[in-house]
């Protein structure tokens, strides 16, 4: 072989490797790192029951199914607790929120008067992503207080762009509390659509607060698209008042709650399309889920639990178990999931995949599912601890769930009692929880009462946050 062909024969190696490492890097190719990027798309209000891939007979959810298809769903995930700002504290600190603070049994949730917030020293998904490289930004619903000092941009995310708390707060007038709901005029909350720090607009125009939410995260994405990023995507519906835009108002079988869902869903699809074009599905992976079950007082304005006993504002299944689907191609196995599972997980989870570390001078109460995600292995998560306010209501362990407490299954008006006798419920065989199992199973009880007494031994509650007011 003379010098010009072992030139020639070089030179095509070198382009067998280029091709074969553009093929490598597939969607790096943009030059994006290789550390994966993480989107959580969080709903408000919205039940087991309201997908068409969890039963729906008449909502379509087609993006979100096709989700499911393509990933995990998950049959038995559930909130750290089944109200707003403790389930949202939960979800962004691997943290039960009686260890936070962000627990009280008279105020369940801060308000535009809450003089609290998450406290500085938690540490939350996004501050941990960013020793890391990460991008990360909060769109949508906080609510973990709304004063600077606990905004997104204090718990470690570079930009924030949404309502700092639930969308009927701020009532401008004395309307009914119901009666204001049911024709929902967005003027009538004074709730303010704030960037990082500062309102931009008040009253914010809810009828295309989804819209508006959708584009900013598509702009997101776009922007990011060469770093690794994290985004948390918290809709502020469906929450009472019920808003939605043109294109998607009356268009529902469902009702306006049914358009409220429908436009989500077209959310996700947004989201995974640009995902797909910028040469990001494979290196993303995309968590949805609702921050609690629905709220069944508001009749045809609230969602359903499906096949679940109980809706928010209980710690019955249909008020803490959620919708939940994971989409990773290419990283997620597809299947279906009905091992427990926790939003508390999520942060462990996401930490693991990013190559992150967690500080080792705090509890936590999260585990890892990236094996599950994989397919490698079952479920970490054995057992469950359910708080209403700082009340053990409930513990799940294997199959079973023991209550200490009843709740009104409709939530409100909450009538919290301590049982005289605990009840049992195999939620495996009786998902709905009509079959009361505590005289057949009694080695059941003692086995959850001691990891019970285990538990709360080790609890330390922090310094409630939501008891907090303004003095004006």
């Amino acid at each position: 072989m003379n010098i010009i062909e072992k030139h020639i024969n070089f030179h095509k190696a070198l382009l067998v490797v280029s091709l074969l490492t553009g093929l490598c890097l597939g969607n790096h190719a943009l030059g994006q790192d290789s550390k994966p990027n993480f989107i959580v798309i969080f709903t408000d209000d919205q039940g087991y029951g309201d997908l068409g891939t969890f039963g729906h007979p008449t909502i379509k959810t087609p993006n979100i199914d096709q989700m499911a298809v393509e990933g995990q769903k998950w049959t038995s995930f559930y909130v750290a607790a089944n109200v707003c700002t403790p389930s949202r504290s939960g979800l962004l600190t691997g943290r039960l929120p009686v260890r936070t603070g962000m627990y009280s049994n008279k105020r369940r949730v801060l308000f535009p008067d809450s003089d609290g917030g998450l406290p500085a020293y938690e540490n939350t998904i996004a501050k941990l992503l960013k020793e890391v490289g990460y991008a990360t930004a909060a769109i949508g619903k906080w609510h973990l207080g709304h004063l600077p000092q606990y905004l997104p941009t204090s718990h470690g995310f570079d930009t924030y762009y949404g309502i700092p708390y639930s969308n009927d707060m701020d009532r401008v007038n004395d309307i009914d509390y119901k009666e204001v709901f049911i024709d929902p005029k967005y003027q009538n909350f004074n709730v303010p659509l704030m960037r990082d720090t500062e309102i931009i607009e008040r009253p914010a125009d809810q009828n295309t607060i989804t819209k508006r939410y959708t584009e900013e995260a598509v702009k997101y994405i776009k922007e990011n698209k060469n770093q690794p990023f994290f985004m948390y995507l918290a809709h502020s519906l469906p929450h009472v008042p019920l808003f939605t835009s043109d294109d998607f108002r009356g268009t529902s079988e469902r009702g306006l709650y049914g358009d409220v869902i429908e436009e989500i869903d077209w959310s996700v699809g947004e989201i995974l399309t640009t995902l797909k074009e910028n040469g990001l599905a494979e290196n993303t992976y995309v968590i949805f889920t609702s921050d609690n079950g629905p709220w069944l007082v508001f009749d045809g304005q609230g969602g359903s639990s499906g096949l679940l006993f109980g809706g928010k504002g209980t710690s019955y299944e249909g008020g803490v178990r959620v919708p939940a689907v994971i989409w990773g191609p290419g990283n997620v196995k597809p299947g279906v999931v009905s091992k427990m599972g926790s939003t508390l997980d999520i942060l462990p989870t996401i930490v693991s995949l990013a190559g992150a570390k967690i500080p080792q001078d705090r509890l936590y109460d999260g585990f890892d599912l990236s094996p599950v995600l994989k397919g490698e292995n079952q479920s970490p998560r054995e057992e469950m601890f359910y708080y209403h306010g700082d009340h053990l209501f409930a513990v799940r362990k294997g199959d079973f769930k023991l209550y200490y407490y009843s709740n009104n299954p409709a939530g409100y008006p909450e009538k919290l009692e301590k049982l005289e006798m605990v009840t049992l419920y195999n939620l495996v065989q009786d998902p709905s929880e009509r079959f009361n199992l505590a005289d057949k199973h009694p080695e059941v009880i003692q086995e959850i009462e001691v990891l019970a007494k285990k538990h709360q031994e080790k609890m330390v509650f922090g310094e409630t946050q939501l008891e907090k007011v303004i003095i004006k």
